[in-house]
């Protein structure tokens, strides 16, 4: 089952414990939400000591599951204010279920100036002072843990912006390479690691052992069909694999959804020079790898090794979401300079959608102007010059927009709207006006059966079933995070009846009982409903379930077209929820 660790900042102590009989069948984001929402009081500062980090490995995770290895961080969001799930491949998460975690807790708060890591082993969790990797990126602070411990460790860890405690802030997982590339990006949890002194936690599997199932045949039946569905769907085992996540920009810009230049037109005219299908070649003309895994036992394999012209490491991926977020919405066409952003992000700890999107705003408020790839990285290092203006990017795109009087921000509950433009496909601005987690394409990715026809088709530009399609996968996503699968799986999943059922037999086999479809969708909907209402003690408000006005207002082009899901529509996506 695992143990529950409690590290308190406040008396430097740690406290094992067995999970509770409700938290028994819980895991990854089921498991986050559950102790925050039972245990941190809704109207609690994000960074006081009241607030609370937990991070959990998902259900499947280390069990050797296909695709299984997430980590979900939860907590209140410092950029929302609300509840928040932060999900991350990597392997942190596989190695703290070796150890025997179920889930670490990070509760109160060290005096102030004081900075720790945690090291986590077969024997428990150790606290220590780490006041010599203040201010260190995460790359270094990274590599000294390597050094110290050897190359079998891994490390979860923040940069620069986590100590700032800046909003945008990251919460970065080694990858299968030791580099701390996979991120728990969204809502500014890093900043809460940061309150919390924590710099690192060093994770050493070493004695450790793989959780076993109790059905073991019946586990290793689902395990075997599900990664056939995988491999058979045209998504997950060819198009991923191949081109990465990044395959999206050439038909997201197709639809007319990418949005461009802070959301002002849904298609770009450099897309081409940073689409996938550009970038898998570039990658392979200088030697970098194609088809890459974050974590051991994924099977998609969508990550890739970026290099420069010299063959030299430069980041992972770009993924699509950071190619996009610094690409066409800041007018910049250049792969070679988003791979040094999404470097330099990645080393400050900054979660590179949230970071984009707030350099689009600065480029709309006239700081820079758009296109200007050399200034964005300028404005970059402010961030770890901590200057004024650096402290005001790390805060996110609402605060920077209030600090310049700019008008369109889009954001919801105070997180920036990914790289699609809900005008162009409505289903997807359902989940992000609805979603507990802000503005979150993960959180029900509505994509799927609006453009790219999986699962069945929404047309994208019609209110009819928008509000049904966004409620089902939200559920489902909510589910999925517990599990610890990635979302991709989603796509055979939605696709292949089949699919569904090898994933209920691996998590029949955990438990070593009957699992079915429904139990599944349960354990979504009751995920979404404990955050629903830690949200609404939080002070959220129907009024918080809505798109920026100007989605309304402005037309975007080429389509033409305004956000046409009216508010009271948006009003019953839960209410067969909560």
């Amino acid at each position: 089952m695992g143990v529950i660790y409690r590290v308190n900042m406040s008396d430097l102590t740690v406290r094992a414990e067995q999970p509770k009989t409700e938290y028994a069948e819980l895991g990854g984001r089921a498991l986050t939400s559950a102790i925050i929402a039972d245990e941190v009081p809704p109207l609690t500062h994000p960074l006081s000591a009241e607030n609370k980090l937990v991070l959990a490995p998902g259900i499947l995770t280390g069990t050797g599951a296909p695709c299984s290895g997430r980590l979900s961080a939860g907590g209140k969001s410092p950029l929302t204010g609300g509840i928040k799930e932060s999900n991350s491949g990597g392997m942190g998460a596989i190695d703290l279920s070796i150890v025997g975690v179920k889930a670490l807790v990070l509760e109160g708060k060290p005096a102030p100036g004081k900075l720790y890591r945690l090291l986590v082993s077969a024997s428990g969790v150790r606290i220590e002072p780490a006041e010599e990797l203040a201010g260190l990126g995460n790359y270094d602070t990274v590599a000294r843990q390597r050094a110290e411990f050897g190359e079998n460790i891994s490390c979860i860890s923040i940069g620069p912006a986590g100590e700032m405690l800046a909003q945008a802030a990251s919460i970065a997982v080694t990858d299968v390479e030791g580099r701390p590339t996979r991120h728990c990006g969204r809502g500014g949890l890093g900043a809460v690691m940061g309150s919390k002194g924590i710099k690192v936690i060093v994770i050493d599997p070493r004695d450790g052992q793989r959780p076993k199932p109790v059905d073991a045949e019946l586990f290793k039946s689902g395990s075997q069909r599900f990664n056939d569905c995988l491999k058979k769907h045209p998504l997950t085992g060819e198009t991923l694999p191949k081109y990465g996540t990044n395959a999206l920009a050439n038909v997201i810009n197709a639809a007319g959804a990418y949005p461009t230049r802070n959301f002002s037109s849904g298609q770009f005219e450099g897309t081409e020079a940073i689409s996938g299908e550009h970038q898998h070649d570039i990658i392979k003309q200088r030697g970098g790898i194609i088809a890459h895994a974050c974590h051991r036992g994924c099977t998609i394999r969508c990550s890739r090794i970026y290099v420069d012209e010299q063959g030299q490491y430069v980041t992972k991926g770009p993924e699509y979401e950071t190619i996009w977020a610094h690409g066409a919405d800041c007018g910049i066409a250049d792969l070679d300079a988003i791979a040094r952003m999404d470097r330099l992000e990645d080393d400050l700890g900054l979660d590179t959608i949230e970071t984009g999107a707030t350099i689009a705003v600065a480029m709309e408020a006239g700081i820079i102007p758009f296109g200007d790839a050399e200034g964005a990285i300028r404005l970059l290092e402010e961030v770890r010059n901590r200057t004024p203006l650096g402290r005001l990017l790390a805060s996110g795109a609402e605060v920077l927009g209030k600090a310049y009087g700019v008008e369109r921000v889009p954001t919801v509950k105070g997180q920036s709207m990914p790289a699609y433009d809900p005008r162009a496909a409505f289903g997807i601005g359902v989940t992000y006006a609805t979603s507990p987690m802000g503005a979150d394409h993960t959180a029900g990715y509505a994509i799927a059966a609006n453009i790219l026809n999986v699962g069945g088709r929404v047309d994208p530009l019609s209110p009819q079933g928008q509000i049904e399609l966004s409620r089902t996968l939200q559920i489902a996503t909510a589910a999925l995070d517990a599990s610890g699968l990635c979302l991709f799986v989603a796509f055979a999943v939605l696709d292949n009846p089949e699919a569904m059922t090898a994933m209920c037999d691996m998590l029949g086999g955990v438990y070593g009982r009957r699992y079915t479809p429904e139990d599944f969708q349960s354990l979504g909907r009751q995920t979404l409903a404990r955050e629903r209402r830690f949200n609404i003690a939080a002070g959220f408000s129907p009024a918080h379930d809505r798109l920026p006005h100007y989605f309304k207002t402005e037309r975007l082009a080429p389509l033409g077209t305004t956000f046409g899901v009216p508010d009271e529509e948006l009003d019953r996506v839960f209410e067969s929820v909560v």
